[in-house]
């Protein structure tokens, strides 16, 4: 359950074991005898034009298209453009790989290859020779350990990976001290002053000697390579790192120096990892199974047991200086999908969905170090597109850069105006969970609601706030273009930022509350569903991967059966006839997480047994955009752990839900650690005839109860845990 092996070392590298802090990253072949373990940085992307990569000043433009379009010309924001070409953000890409090559009189066939969910460990062993490779947490490191003696081997780096450009200019130096080898590479990006260097300690007691590839090693009993990698401009202070490094070892040989590095690291990672458990009963069997053997079983709780373990590892292991990208923090090619970028419209919204309640407060610190570092660039959008203050944040982002530059007529990014209030929303579940709001989170709050108030200006026949232009992202309605009026996600997120605002400013209160209440409702159409567009005559484009219209439903909640049953079964219905459009494995899972809200467990786990048989997982456990492993994208990987949390327990500040949307897949099963946003932990046993739930509040409160049986109201007292005992569902 907390791990997966293969028996022989990856041929691919997307089925490479993952390691990470955060900060760097590593992927490992898994093969001891020609170990290649590419190393990633989060700050590691192209650099882009800077010049051509600003907001496009629009806001004088912006009256003119307003009334074109509220006068019904559905056209009207294809020429809200300053008529540049599509820009894509800087692409994220690999450093290079340390190669390890241990010479043998024999080469021997077979190994086992595995990674360690509770240690961050990545090992492999063949025939006595092992090879261990973790990311330090405490020391911000890449950990590589040769062991089986006698260790002879040259160790290289090497940036010749997939997709690298010719123009890199790369240099590199090999330098022997007392204290160890030093390997070092430097490449700058072609045509600025930009460079990355990596540096790479080599410790060992045996012979050490330079060899044309490298450094040779020659009858140790253990060789210790500790590297790291900078994103920097002019030179770099590479005896400064090399000193670092060598601070590291405090005077120790290669396998004393590991095992105290190990234990520093180990201490962070453990404790982080061990918060939440899940066991859905899976066979012992199914549980020693090789992870590529296991992802045949789609039907065996032992896969989403284990996928749920490596789901969170993964989304912990990428999150420190940045969230995780559309790739976590891993890539061996230079050619990432959409840049490995930071996609703000459902991808890092997904993945990040669980931090809350599955305890990762690590993923929910990256995530505020990615907004609240893009805060100034957001104001920028601002005022250049719509002539407001305040902020708009980015479809797109590479994490260097806050502004809107990417964007095209069948994708007009740059007129989307709810994304500060999703980016917000992980922010303000972690301060409901934690009962602390951050003075940040209080300021960003009220500058969302500082744009509304200047954006928000134009009014339908209806005499209600119309917001104009709006976008739905990625879709169009089936009868006008894609800037258009009242997408329903763009009313939801103005209502959720106007009145979070409001609770955390008193002194705005009334106007962000009065405003708020001047939006316009939301529109059931003519099939009974939800209206993706509360504006009359949009017509639906029900066959589309994305599911923004559904916002209000999850994550926001305002729509939910209990409190608002009408529109809960609109937005069912709505559900019911959305179409896959491309079957992105975000797309399936998105739905599943609205069907969970929704509670109905057979519409989600259908959703999810569409990923698990549509062949979206790599040997890595890590996942693929598309079925058949196409395009390597950490979205599934990284949102299934909120969506079994989802169909177990959903709280509100004043709600428990209690399996609420259990599959009949599930029969049985415990989850320990759950976060609960009125700042309970909730732990819940389940089985046929009923379930027992135990909640540890930390703080007091009266909650609403709501199970198969019905609600009822449930006192809380912080520090007296409560033991609830349920019948047969």
């Amino acid at each position: 359950m907390h791990g997966t092996w293969e028996n022989a070392p990856a041929g691919r590298w997307e089925d490479a074991y993952l390691t990470g802090n955060g900060r760097h990253g590593a992927m490992v072949r898994g093969d001891p005898d020609d170990e290649r373990v590419v190393v990633n940085h989060h700050a590691l992307v192209r650099p882009v034009d800077r010049a051509g990569s600003s907001p496009p000043r629009l806001a004088a433009e912006l009256s003119g298209v307003q009334d074109r379009l509220l006068a019904g010309d559905t056209a009207a924001a294809e020429g809200f453009t300053d008529g540049r070409e599509l820009r894509w953000v800087g692409a994220f890409h690999p450093a290079f790989q340390v190669r390890v090559r241990r010479e043998a009189e024999e080469r021997v066939t077979g190994c086992r290859r595995a990674v360690d969910f509770s240690t961050g460990v990545v090992s492999s062993g063949r025939t006595g020779r092992t090879g261990r490779v973790f990311v330090s947490r405490a020391d911000d490191v890449v950990v590589q350990y040769v062991a089986g003696a006698p260790v002879t081997a040259t160790a290289a780096l090497d940036e010749r990976l997939p997709g690298a450009p010719g123009a890199l200019s790369v240099g590199r130096a090999t330098v022997l001290t007392p204290e160890g080898a030093l390997l070092t590479l430097r490449a700058r990006y072609p045509g600025t002053e930009l460079s990355f260097t990596g540096v790479t300690l080599v410790v060992a007691d045996g012979c050490a000697s330079v060899s044309r590839e490298g450094v040779r090693v020659a009858g140790a009993t253990g060789m210790l390579l500790l590297t790291r990698v900078r994103r920097h401009t002019g030179e770099l202070d590479i005896l400064a790192e090399a000193a670092s490094l060598r601070g590291l070892l405090e005077g120790a040989g290669a396998a004393e120096a590991y095992a105290r590095l190990l234990a520093r690291h180990e201490e962070r990672h453990r404790s982080a990892y061990e918060r939440v458990v899940l066991d859905l009963g899976g066979s012992p069997a199914d549980r020693a199974l090789p992870g590529s053997e296991l992802l045949r079983r789609p039907d065996s709780p032992a896969l989403a047991e284990r996928l749920f373990a490596a789901g969170r590892y993964h989304l912990l292991s990428a999150s420190g200086m940045l969230p995780p990208r559309l790739v976590g923090l891993w890539t061996a090619d230079w050619n990432t999908a959409w840049s490995g970028a930071f996609t703000t419209n459902a991808n890092l919204n997904l993945q990040t969905a669980s931090a809350a309640a599955a305890a990762l407060p690590e993923v929910t610190e990256a995530h505020a170090a990615l907004v609240y570092g893009q805060l100034a660039d957001w104001r920028d959008n601002a005022r250049a597109i719509f002539g407001a203050r305040g902020v708009v944040a980015p479809s797109h982002s590479d994490g260097t850069s806050g502004h809107t530059y990417h964007f095209q007529r069948p994708y007009p990014l740059h007129l989307w105006t709810a994304g500060a209030d999703w980016l917000l929303r992980p922010l303000v579940e972690h301060a409901q969970t934690t009962g602390t709001t951050d003075a940040r989170l209080a300021a960003a709050l009220g500058e969302v609601a500082l744009f509304y108030e200047d954006f928000l200006t134009r009014t339908g026949p209806d005499g209600r706030i119309a917001i104009v232009p709006s976008y739905s992202p990625e879709n169009r309605p089936s009868n006008a273009s894609w800037g258009t009026v009242n997408a329903t996600m763009d009313i939801a997120a103005a209502r959720h930022a106007l009145t979070a605002a409001a609770r955390c400013h008193p002194e705005r209160a009334a106007r962000l509350t009065a405003l708020a209440e001047r939006l316009p409702d939301y529109r059931v159409n003519e099939d009974g569903a939800l209206a993706e567009w509360a504006w009359p005559g949009l017509a639906e484009t029900y066959d589309h991967r994305h599911l923004s219209h559904l916002y209000p439903v999850w994550p926001l909640g305002e729509i939910n059966p209990y409190d608002t049953p009408g529109l809960a079964r609109a937005a069912h219905r709505a559900l019911e006839l959305r179409g896959a459009e491309n079957d992105s494995a975000h797309g399936h899972l998105h739905h599943a997480l609205i069907a969970a809200r929704l509670r109905d467990g057979e519409r989600a786990a259908g959703a999810l047994d569409r990923v698990l048989r549509g062949d979206f997982f790599h040997a890595s456990l890590m996942s693929s955009h598309y079925p058949g492993r196409d395009v390597y994208n950490a979205d599934a990987a990284h949102t299934l752990p909120a969506l079994l949390i989802e169909m177990l327990v959903q709280s509100t500040p004043g709600r428990l839900v209690l399996l609420p949307a259990l599959p009949k897949r599930f029969p049985r099963g415990a989850v320990r650690g759950v976060r609960t946003r009125f700042g309970a932990q909730v732990d819940l046993e389940w089985h046929e005839d009923g379930c027992t739930a135990t909640v540890r509040p930390s703080r007091t409160v009266r909650i609403d109860l709501r199970t198969s049986a019905g609600s009822r109201p449930l006192e809380l007292v912080a520090g007296e845990d409560r033991v609830l005992t349920l019948g047969p569902r």
